[in-house]
């Protein structure tokens, strides 16, 4: 017991992250930023390659600082000013001047980005040449995990076993514990945490709320945080903790997917994510006032239960991860604090499977805000009719027998069953946004 609460311990510290901007777009910039580094001088040529699912979810998104899009200007942010060390935070350390320099580079100079035949969700491979180096970076299976490290003809790290250079893997620790651990097992296993243990989670709460604030004040985005904020002003929708929820999960959606240079604490290697696995405890929490412990430990099942969710739809796929996966955390979070017991938290996660399970992903962009108060409204309705006594039959659609075997059904559903709508969707957009 006290080996698997360490182990979900760690994965809470592992993928309950600070992030600045889009993480797809974020880690192309990191691994650019440490291949500059490794260089030692100045590009002189490029190649970024990627896996078609950080294409998708960079191609349309606000980058913090400026107003351009996209991966080029990530890239160009991650040569001028980028620094490793800093991790998924490393645009948050850009000066003006040096966001106007990135844009010159945009502007003015080769930027070489190739999405590649791969089925791996995460990968990012930069090369970079010099007039007198040559360096390589790879990061693969998290947004900021860098397996693979070359200057010259000097291999400083080299962590890509055979498997995952033949077809690259998900994280083996992690997966292994997902694939064993049961809903109930992940539950009680929070309820005995300590404080210490996961107080960090709280950070979030800040972060969050702080992201969402800047969206209701500012127009940002398409400002479907501001329109419901308005909305419940003029009557149109009513005040309770489900509007509550879709407007903050969705004006922080609205600043960050418009390129606020602010931090998000992310949930397994996306923003959204922690947007969606946060707000709408949140949201609950401010209508019915938590102990920072009790807060503490709702965060940590919604970023846990995501976890398992993606463990088997994959780390990005065709599906919104944020419809599927953290909304679902959020809601058997919102379910535990309303001390529902595990029969209660089970049929809040089916009704979200049996919900939202076709919200399609077409990248991370402004539109994004829609998706999330989408999640975020099922989120609370799922688990406040679950707490009723109303829940999705066994054998309903993809709704299997034990919340376990609903959950592995989603992701046969959203990783395999949805290979090629997720083909379809990324011609579609190339069409839109052809490369040049």
């Amino acid at each position: 017991m006290i080996d698997v609460r360490n182990k979900l311990i760690s994965i809470l510290k592992a993928e309950v992250k600070p992030a600045v901007g889009c993480t797809e777009p974020v880690a192309v910039a990191l691994a650019c930023a440490k291949a500059k580094e490794l260089l030692g001088e100045e590009v002189i040529k490029n190649q970024i390659l990627v896996s078609p699912s950080i294409y998708k979810n960079a191609m349309c998104v606000g980058i913090p600082g400026t107003e351009r899009l996209g991966l080029k200007i990530a890239v160009a942010m991650g040569f001028v000013g980028g620094k490793s060390d800093d991790g998924l935070t490393l645009l948050e350390g850009l000066s003006e001047e040096q966001v106007k320099e990135s844009e010159q580079y945009v502007d003015t100079k080769p930027i070489s980005i190739t999405p590649i035949n791969t089925s791996e969700k995460v990968y990012i491979e930069v090369r970079l040449i010099g007039e007198n180096n040559t360096s390589k970076v790879i990061i693969t299976t998290k947004h900021d995990n860098f397996v693979y490290l070359q200057k010259n003809d000097d291999v400083l790290l080299d962590e890509m076993v055979e498997e995952i250079k033949e077809e690259i893997k998900e994280p083996v620790e992690i997966e292994n514990i997902m694939d064993t651990i049961t809903i109930k097992d992940l539950v009680e296993n929070v309820e005995s945490m300590d404080f210490e243990d996961i107080k960090f989670l709280l950070d979030g709460v800040k972060m969050n709320m702080d992201m969402a604030k800047y969206g209701l004040e500012n127009k940002i985005g398409i400002g479907v945080g501001r329109g419901i904020k308005e909305s419940i002003e003029e009557g149109l929708l009513g005040d309770g903790i489900m509007t509550d929820a879709m407007l903050l999960t969705a004006a922080a959606s609205d600043a960050r997917m418009g390129g606020a240079k602010l931090p998000v604490m992310s949930s397994n290697g996306s923003g959204n994510h922690g947007l969606t696995a946060i707000l709408p405890i949140v949201a609950y929490s401010l209508k019915y006032p938590q102990s920072d412990e009790r807060l503490a430990k709702a965060l940590a099942i919604s970023h846990l239960v995501t976890g398992y969710i993606k463990n088997y739809t994959g780390r990005l796929s065709a599906v919104c991860g944020c419809g599927v996966a953290a909304s679902t955390g959020a809601s058997a979070g919102i379910s535990w604090l309303m001390d529902g017991d595990m029969n209660h938290i089970y049929g809040a996660i089916e009704n979200m499977i049996a919900d939202l399970s076709g919200m399609i992903c077409d990248g991370a962009k402004a539109g994004c805000a829609l998706k999330l108060s989408s999640a975020a409204s099922a989120a609370i309705k799922s688990a406040v009719i679950a707490k009723q006594g109303y829940a999705v039959p066994p054998l309903n659609g993809i709704v299997g027998t034990q919340v376990e075997q609903s959950i592995k059904n989603l992701g046969q559903v959203s990783d395999k069953g949805m290979k090629i709508t997720d083909e379809i969707i990324l011609n579609v957009m190339n069409d839109m946004n052809k490369v040049d």
